[in-house]
C-alpha cells in the first residue's frame, strides 16, 4: 500500500465545481525509481477520511520523511487537472449554460417583441384618433412610440447580454490544499492488527463484482448508452454512460450481490454523489448467481463465455434511491436490499 497526496481543487471565481486529484508513487527506495500514478478522485473522497492520532504518529514517520513528498505536487496536480479535468469539465458547464441561455433568449424575444407589437399598434391607434381630433387626454401617440422604442433598445441590450453569456471559456485551476493520505490497512499492518480475509470469499467478491460490471454495461449498451467504466477512478460511481446526440452524462453505481443477500452496502461518497446528481444518478443493484458446481457457494469459480452477460444476472436500475444524506461520522451505511429491490425497475 502505498500513501497517496490528495490536492483539491478549488474552481475559478466564476467556476461551478470543485475537483480532487489524487497523486500517489509506486516504486522502491533502493532504486530510486518511482512511477507517478495521477487519478481523478471526485468532488467528495475526503468525506471517508479522518484525522491522524497522536498515537499514530510514530507508526507514518518513514511515509512523511518519503523523499516524493519533496517533489513539486502542485505542479502535478495542476497539469493532470488541466489535461484531464477542466476540458470534461468545460463541456459539461458549456452545454448547460448554453442551453439555459437558449431558452432565455427565446423567452426574452417573445415577451419583448410582444410588448413592442402592442406599443407600435398602439401608438398608431392614437395617431389616427389626434388626426381625427380625439386626442386622448391620458396618453399620446409619441408616448406610445417613445415606449415602443424603449423596449426595442431594451430588447437588443438584453440579447447582447445574452450572446456574451455564451462565450465561456475555462479558467486555469488553482490548488487551494492538500493532504497526505495514509491507508487505514497500513496503519493495521503497522500494529499487527491487520487479518487476510478467506482467500476464497476474496476471490468471490472480485467475481461478483466483476459479472456485475460487465451485465450493467451490457444494459447500457442493449439501451443504445455509450458506457464507460470509471470504477478505477473512485468518484462516486462506477460506469459512466453517455446519451448519444445529446452529451448527457447517466452517473451509474453497481452493487453487484450474490443472490439470497441480504443487505448492501455504500459508501458515503457514493450517497452524496446521488444528492449531487439527482437527476442522472442510477443505483444499479445486480444480483449474481453463486457458483455453479457443488460444495462451498463462495468457491472460486471461473465464468464461462457470456455468462453474466446481462442474461446470468438479475440487473435492476433504482432512480434517487436514498431518502436523506448519511450521518456526519458515518463512512457507509448498510441497507435492505429487499427494499431497494422493491422500488427498483427494470434497466432503462
Amino acid at each position: 500500500l502505498d500513501p497517496a497526496t490528495e490536492l483539491k481543487l478549488a474552481p475559478s471565481p466564476r467556476g461551478q465545481t470543485t475537483q480532487s486529484v489524487d497523486a500517489s508513487v509506486r516504486g522502491h527506495e533502493t532504486t530510486a525509481s518511482y512511477e507517478r500514478v495521477h487519478n481523478h478522485t471526485g468532488c467528495n473522497t475526503y468525506l471517508d477520511y479522518r484525522p491522524i492520532k497522536e498515537d499514530e504518529h510514530p507508526l507514518i514517520q518513514a511515509e512523511l520523511a518519503a523523499p516524493w513528498l519533496e517533489q513539486d505536487l502542485e505542479k502535478m496536480a495542476i497539469e493532470h487537472a488541466i489535461t484531464h479535468l477542466a476540458v470534461d469539465h468545460l463541456q459539461e458547464v458549456r452545454g448547460r449554460k448554453l442551453d439555459l441561455v437558449g431558452r432565455t433568449e427565446q423567452a426574452v424575444k417573445d415577451r419583448l417583441t410582444k410588448e413592442i407589437n402592442y406599443w407600435d399598434f398602439r401608438a398608431s391607434q392614437l395617431r389616427e384618433l389626434e388626426l381625427a381630433g380625439h386626442p386622448n387626454a391620458r396618453l399620446n401617440s409619441d408616448k406610445a412610440r417613445s415606449r415602443a422604442d424603449d423596449l426595442q433598445v431594451r430588447l437588443k441590450n438584453r440579447l447582447e447580454e445574452l450572446a456574451q453569456e455564451k462565450q465561456i471559456v475555462a479558467q486555469p485551476p488553482v490548488v487551494v490544499g492538500g493532504a497526505l493520505i495514509i491507508p487505514a490497512g497500513l496503519l493495521a499492518r503497522q500494529r499487527g492488527e491487520r487479518k487476510e480475509e478467506p482467500q476464497l470469499f476474496a476471490h468471490e467478491t472480485r467475481r461478483v463484482e466483476a459479472l456485475a460490471m460487465q451485465a450493467v454495461i451490457a444494459a447500457e449498451n442493449q439501451l443504445g448508452f455509450e458506457p464507460s467504466d470509471v470504477a478505477a477512478q473512485k468518484i462516486g460511481y462506477d460506469i459512466e454512460s453517455r446519451v448519444p446526440d445529446s452529451g448527457k452524462l447517466r452517473f451509474i453505481e453497481v452493487k453487484g450481490r450474490i443472490e439470497g443477500a441480504k443487505t448492501v452496502t455504500v459508501t458515503k461518497n457514493e450517497i452524496l454523489t446521488a444528492f449531487n446528481k439527482p437527476e442522472d444518478f442510477i443505483l444499479a443493484l445486480v444480483l449474481v448467481p453463486p457458483a455453479e458446481f457443488p460444495g462451498d457457494a463462495y468457491a472460486v469459480h471461473e465464468p464461462v463465455p457470456g455468462y453474466g452477460l446481462y442474461e446470468g444476472c438479475r440487473v435492476h436500475y433504482l432512480r434517487q434511491p436514498f431518502s436523506r444524506e448519511p450521518d456526519f461520522a458515518a463512512t457507509s451505511v448498510n441497507y435492505d436490499l429487499e427494499e431497494l429491490l422493491g422500488r427498483a425497475t427494470m434497466p432503462k
